[in-house]
C-alpha cells in the first residue's frame, strides 16, 4: 500500500491513540479512529482492514487496533514532518503558533523527506516543536518523558510548562495571553474540586485561575 494522505492520516491517529493508552489496554478503539479521522467507523473499519492486509497495523474485531512496527514507524516519520514544519512557520515565516496546525496537516502530506532534512539542520536538529510536541528522529521513534498535567503535578513546586495537549487556535490563543506557553515557569498553589479550578503563579509571579479542563491540557516538568 502507497502512503497516501489517507493512509498517513490514519497511521498518524492510531500512534497518537496508542500513545494515550493505559496498562492493560492495547488496542484503539474503531470508535476513536474514525472520530479522528472525521469518517463514520464502518468507513473507518474498511480502511484500517487495508492496513492491516499491507502489514501496518493488527485489527481485532470489536475491540481495535494498532499498529504493527513498520506502521508505527510510517507514523512517527509523518509527525515528523508535521512538527518541523510547525517549527519552521513559527521560527522562519513568521506565523502564530496558534495558526500553524492546519496548515501542517496540508504540508505534512507534500513536502519531500530531502526538504525535511533541510528543515531540520537549517533549526538546529530541534526535539520539541512550538506546542512542546517531541519531534520523532529519523527512525520516527519519540523517546517517552514523563510529564505531569496540571490536575496531578505537586503543589507549591517550581515547575515549568513543556507540552500543550489542545492544538485549537482559540485554545492557544488563550494559554498565550495567560502567559503559559512551553518554557514558561509556573507553580500549582492551589486546586477548588468544587469549582473545578486551578490557581497558579505565572510569570512575574503573577496569579492565574484557569478551570480543570484547561489544566488536564497543560503537561508540566520540575523546573530545574
Amino acid at each position: 500500500m502507497l502512503p497516501s494522505s489517507t493512509v498517513e492520516n490514519y497511521l498518524k491517529a492510531i500512534y497518537q491513540g496508542q500513545a494515550a493508552l493505559t496498562s492493560p489496554e492495547r488496542l484503539v478503539p474503531m470508535g476513536q479512529v474514525a472520530s479522528a479521522v472525521g469518517v463514520t467507523p464502518g468507513t473507518a473499519t474498511t480502511m484500517v482492514k487495508a492496513l492491516a492486509e499491507s502489514g501496518l497495523a493488527e485489527y481485532e474485531p470489536y475491540s481495535g487496533v494498532r499498529l504493527t512496527r513498520a506502521g508505527q514507524q510510517l507514523a512517527g516519520l509523518v509527525l515528523r514532518r508535521h512538527r518541523l514544519v510547525e517549527l519552521f512557520l513559527v521560527q522562519v515565516m513568521g506565523m502564530s503558533w496558534a495558526e500553524v496546525h492546519e496548515e501542517a496537516e496540508q504540508l505534512e502530506h507534500v513536502v519531500s523527506e530531502r526538504l525535511i532534512e533541510r528543515i531540520d539542520v537549517m533549526l538546529g536538529h530541534p526535539t520539541h516543536d512550538p506546542h512542546g510536541d517531541p519531534i520523532p528522529n529519523l527512525e520516527g521513534t519519540i523517546t517517552p518523558r514523563d510529564l505531569e498535567s496540571l490536575l496531578t503535578c505537586p503543589m507549591g513546586t517550581p515547575l515549568k510548562v513543556t507540552r500543550i495537549s489542545d492544538q485549537d487556535p482559540a485554545f492557544l490563543r488563550f494559554i498565550e495571553s495567560n502567559g503559559l506557553k512551553p518554557g514558561e515557569s509556573i507553580e500549582v498553589e492551589t486546586r477548588d474540586a468544587a469549582a473545578d479550578s486551578v490557581r497558579l503563579r505565572g510569570k512575574n509571579r503573577r496569579e492565574i485561575t484557569i478551570g480543570a479542563r484547561a489544566a488536564s491540557k497543560l503537561l508540566v516538568e520540575a523546573d530545574r
